[in-house]
């Protein structure tokens, strides 16, 4: 990357770190490209001339949230922890994830932006998928998964699993949850009955 091009991107980072927690807070509707411009300290201009719309500014900026959360599973997965603890550290970061995610799809207008979004979500389903063969891989490779599960039935799995720890993390005490997920990965690896007898 060269001098003009680390600006740029400099500068994207700095509009993206201006936007997000601007539209986290008012939501899409209520801020205007002005007021991240101001805190962005750049100009309107520069905004329009890098992303065109709010809408695409909004897009962009989600995908390039995603992609980060994405690069730290990617860092957990590769450290030198057990493989249950890299699953306990992901589905915890991926609960808290899918709650900020949540609010701001719910903010989100039904227009053009709604279509951006599909995409998005389509494409980093795609990355996700990667990621997960690579994790189910590992898995079965240190033999904490079955060896004869299918991709689709563990990824069916981890995702009921994360959407109801999604779900426990927004109804309550955000605290008590961190606390039990010692649990929440033996529940995840074992279910009820617990790990088998040799």
């Amino acid at each position: 990357m060269n001098g003009f091009e680390r600006r740029k991107q400099n500068k994207i980072d700095q509009i993206y770190s201006a936007a997000f927690p601007l539209f986290s807070k008012h939501g899409f509707q209520k801020v205007s490209v002005n007021e991240i411009a101001q805190n962005a300290k750049v100009s309107p201009a520069t905004i329009y001339n890098y992303f065109g719309t709010k809408e695409q500014l909004y897009a962009d900026m989600l995908m390039n949230w995603m992609d980060k959360q994405l690069e730290q599973y990617e860092r957990i997965l590769d450290s030198g922890s057990s493989f249950p603890e890299k699953t306990k550290d992901i589905m915890l970061m991926e609960a808290k994830n899918l709650h900020t995610l949540t609010d701001e799809f719910q903010n989100a207008p039904f227009s053009e932006l709604s279509r951006l979004l599909q995409r998005i979500e389509s494409e980093y389903e795609q990355k996700t998928r990667r990621f997960f063969t690579k994790f189910v891989a590992l898995g079965k490779q240190e033999g904490y998964i079955q060896r004869d599960l299918t991709e689709e039935m563990m990824m069916m799995y981890f995702t009921m699993y994360k959407n109801e720890l999604g779900r426990h993390w927004e109804a309550s005490n955000r605290e008590r949850v961190t606390l039990s997920m010692e649990q929440w990965v033996d529940m995840f690896f074992f279910g009820l009955v617990g790990q088998k007898q040799k």
